[in-house]
């Protein structure tokens, strides 16, 4: 009976592509109301559907690239992360400057006009932003008289988060009680709520936004963290898994300020334990389009606002938006994405079982 109930994970046959690619497609239907200039977004307890994708999207992340970490070495590990998330971006940033931001200009104006010199310009935008720390929205004149102007991608931004906790996994890595103790794992967990509990209570001790967005984020991608290490010792348990959908679902919904931060080990496990009873296409099993799905939704998003889509109506907007990004997001994966990671990745590691996540939430 045991054996039937506990398992250890299948992390070759589950559905965390999927269920990627779902949250995904959730950043993309909140942010259409922010960029359609419409007000009923989706949310609860304080934040907005997009916002609670990050929980689901770091703590799988904290899950799997912890994983990463403990079984392939320091420099393996780097070369991994940094292949896995950066060539994207770059030809993101790249497709948005030269291809996406002038067929808006042309579509506005009528012609090119001042498009390599109305600052910022494209390679202002590219160069501003190539280091991964989003700073540089806009591209000169190309998104004006829009219900959300000057602001062509506004997702990129949390990708600098994510790859900051790499880091901090990288460097805990060396410790080897972090990589040996439950305990001290879960202790990195209670830090980092204990460190949202301080900044939510408006505690910053002079830092910026950017630590306050940190302190926010790294208790999702911990609490995998603490999970995995879990998960690996003792089996994903059907009944646990079963326990912590309603116990997640509760912090997240009725515990103001730090309830996503508490619930991130009952989110993860409950994720992980969804991931191997529900089902997946085998072609989304073998293509993992949902960083691309992620980095491309916002600016075509914009691009089709430009075009007129909204006078189809909200429904229609989100269809072709979604649609579009589905395509941009495959041609990312089967001409970058894929390609890179096959040829740095180690023995025993194939490109869809570790994926970087992207926290979605607005520019605010």
């Amino acid at each position: 009976m045991t054996s039937a109930l506990r398992a250890p994970f299948p992390y070759r046959r589950n559905s965390l592509n999927l269920f990627r690619l779902v949250l995904a497609a959730l950043v993309l239907y909140a942010h259409a109301f922010y960029l359609a200039g419409m007000d009923g977004n989706p949310s609860f307890n304080g934040e907005h559907l997009g916002g609670w994708a990050v929980s689901g999207f770091f703590v799988i992340s904290g899950f799997l690239i912890t994983r990463s970490r403990f079984r392939t070495s320091a420099g393996s590990y780097l070369v991994h992360r940094i292949a896995r998330i950066f060539p994207a971006f770059l030809a993101c940033l790249v497709v948005t400057a030269f291809v996406f931001a002038p067929v808006a200009l042309v579509m506005s104006q009528g012609d090119l006009d001042g498009f390599l010199s109305t600052a910022p310009t494209p390679l202002q935008y590219v160069w501003g932003n190539i280091a991964l720390y989003v700073k540089q929205y806009s591209i000169g004149a190309t998104l004006t008289g829009i219900p959300y102007p000057d602001a062509w991608n506004g997702s990129l931004w949390t990708l600098y988060f994510e790859f900051f906790c790499y880091s901090i996994t990288w460097v805990l890595g060396f410790l080897a009680i972090y990589r040996r103790s439950v305990v001290a794992v879960g202790i990195v967990w209670v830090l980092g709520v204990l460190l949202r509990v301080i900044t939510g209570a408006g505690i910053m001790g002079g830092l910026d936004d950017d630590f306050a967005q940190m302190a926010r984020l790294f208790p999702f991608f911990a609490g995998g963290a603490l999970i995995y290490m879990v998960v690996d010792r003792w089996g994903l348990d059907r009944r646990v898994g079963i326990a912590c959908i309603p116990i997640a679902g509760a912090l997240m919904v009725f515990v103001p300020t730090v309830g996503g931060q508490l619930a991130a080990p009952a989110l993860a496990y409950a994720l992980l334990f969804l991931s191997t009873v529900i089902p997946q296409p085998g072609w989304i099993a073998r293509n993992d389009v949902s960083y691309g799905f992620y980095i491309y939704a916002w600016p075509v998003q914009q691009l089709t606002v430009v075009a007129g889509a909204l006078s189809l109506g909200f429904p229609a907007y989100l269809a072709i938006t979604a649609l579009i990004t589905f395509g941009l997001a495959w041609l990312s994966w089967v001409l970058v994405e894929r390609p890179i990671m096959m040829r740095v990745r180690s023995s025993g590691e194939r490109p869809g079982d570790i994926q970087p996540v992207a926290a979605p939430s607005a520019l605010a």
